[in-house]
């Protein structure tokens, strides 16, 4: 396997500053939240939804200890039920908990280079209008993403060297290029001595290795591996025969034993690469380049034949074993009855992902037919479904995620605005429009703490961005108020379904003494 290097003789370092996003569901941080008993534990990010937490915690241990692919899971619910939520907590949950296998033969793991022995489960989230694009076919969309959330283990022997520094001595040499010692080239060379508990030796290394020796700030009593194939150099730590060498080190300072045995071993080291990262490099010659551009474009069906080919030789010689990954499809009613068709056929393969589904739909028209179907979804597909549902959140639920968001925000919230906001997201039924209000409420209240010299933000602060901005049943009352007033109006004067939505979007005031819908508009 070839290496690739990127090398740079003016080597400049800069310190930038870390960019900070916040979004909506940032503060989802420990995945599901379960014990082993799949109960919900204190102080998790993850709230409410305990019955859909232990079937995603369910799906979650199938993904870790079985190897079969192709099972398919929907959640379905009204919106702003934490179905994405769920999905991101569940691509957490199967990131953190899995170690890499050890080879069946018995052979020993070589650690990774980031010191993580951890097996990357492929994870793909795909939203169901994505699929329709202007370059590629639906169904080409749908396999490169099934491909991309489908991992292939390799396993390969290489050598390494592995000893803690004894010396590291460098010498400094002028090349001289016709114009003598004033117009040559330095160039530096060395001898690094290396020792295990059995053994020392002295290796002559050569100019890239000495530039690769300081880069790494390698001294004597570092503990060092040397990939032989790549001759990349890794820092263990720092040996505990050198750790009386200083009165005090840094915390990051981490001490290891010196190995054992001699120093170069033959190590198996453990790759896991998505059969989509395959076929883009085996379709063009800059195939790998185009990893990083995204520009992939349609893949032939041919190429990928003979790329499942040599995953199941190589599977029959034990050097490779398949991953199942996770593929994550919001929306799903989005799709057509040919994506419907495609992902019964392609969900049946032996090369298949596990496929969780979302949608906020009832019975609704199926896309591309004239008939309806539960969530927008054919009945045949459904049948394959494991489905889990998701409740609406109860007040005490909405009252701890709006405090969560406030932390993550960084938005220090009076109590009353606290129960206000959590009045506004039960009665409107919209958690989203709640938790759209925390910064904008911070805003205003930033403007005004620099008069009173306090940014918390208050009751006042709440209503205020209340009046403001509407949510969906004001904005329909207004709509059905002003409807001559707008263009383009298909709805009768009158008419029975204008009172009934007329009836369905009139609710009670959430803050006391609020103006109307009509007003507030025209505040805003």
């Amino acid at each position: 396997m070839s290496s690739i290097q990127f090398q740079s003789s003016n080597v400049t370092t800069t310190t930038k500053a870390k960019l900070e996003r916040i979004g909506a569901h940032s503060h989802i941080r420990n995945g599901l939240g379960l014990n082993a008993l799949l109960e919900p534990i204190p102080n998790s990010t993850l709230i409410g939804q305990q019955k859909a937490r232990r079937a995603m915690g369910i799906i979650a241990q199938m993904i870790k200890d079985s190897p079969t692919g192709g099972r398919s899971v929907l959640l379905a619910g009204p919106p702003s039920t934490g179905k994405t939520a769920l999905a991101m907590a569940l691509s957490q949950e199967i990131q953190k908990g899995i170690q890499a296998n050890t080879s069946r033969s018995g052979r020993a793991i070589a650690p990774s280079t980031d010191g993580s022995n951890n097996q990357k489960t492929p994870f793909t989230s795909l939203s169901a209008p994505q699929v329709f694009s202007l370059e590629m076919s639906a169904t080409e969309v749908l396999t490169q993403a099934i491909r991309q959330s489908m991992g292939v283990q390799i396993e390969e022997e290489t050598e390494i060297i592995c000893g803690e520094v004894v010396e590291l001595q460098m010498d400094t040499t002028v090349n001289a290029t016709g114009g003598g010692a004033a117009g040559g080239k330095y160039s530096k060379t060395g001898r690094l001595t290396l020792c295990t508990t059995e053994m020392e030796t002295v290796y002559d290394l050569g100019t890239k290795m000495m530039e690769m020796l300081r880069k790494e700030k390698v001294s004597a009593g570092d503990v060092i591996q040397i990939d032989k194939g790549s001759g990349k150099i890794s820092k263990l730590g720092r040996s505990f025969s050198r750790s009386r060498d200083y009165d005090a080190v840094g915390s990051t300072t981490n001490f290891v034993q010196c190995p054992e045995g001699e120093l170069q071993q033959r190590k198996v080291v453990q790759h896991v690469v998505t059969l989509h990262e395959i076929d883009v490099i085996n379709s063009r010659q800059q195939g790998f380049l185009a990893l990083f551009a995204g520009d992939t474009g349609e893949i032939k069906a041919e190429i990928r034949n003979q790329i499942d080919a040599k995953v199941a030789e190589w599977r029959e010689e034990g050097r490779a074993t398949l991953v199942p990954g996770v593929l994550f499809i919001d929306e799903v009613h989005m799709l057509d009855m040919e994506c419907f068709s495609f992902l019964n056929r392609a969900l049946e393969g032996e090369l298949a992902p596990v496929c969780i589904l979302a949608t906020n739909r009832g019975m609704s028209t199926i896309r591309g037919t004239t008939y309806k179907g539960p969530h927008g979804i054919p009945l045949d597909l459904l049948d394959r479904l494991m489905i889990i549902p998701t409740e609406p959140y109860t007040v005490d639920e909405l009252r701890q995620i709006l405090s969560l968001r406030c932390t993550e925000e960084e938005v220090d919230m009076a109590p009353e605005a606290l129960e206000l906001l959590t009045r506004i997201a039960h009665e409107t039924c919209s958690l989203r429009y709640a938790m759209q209000m925390i910064m904008t409420a911070n805003l205003r209240a930033i403007k005004r703490g620099k008069k009173k010299g306090s940014s918390t933000v208050e009751l006042q602060d709440v209503q205020h961005v209340y009046k403001l901005f509407v949510d969906v049943q004001r904005s329909t009352k207004f709509i059905m108020e002003y409807q001559n007033d707008f263009l383009f109006n298909e709805m009768e004067d009158g008419a029975n379904g204008g009172d009934a939505v007329m009836a369905g979007a009139a609710g009670g005031d959430v803050e006391k003494g609020a103006k109307s819908s009509g007003d507030a508009m025209e505040e805003s």
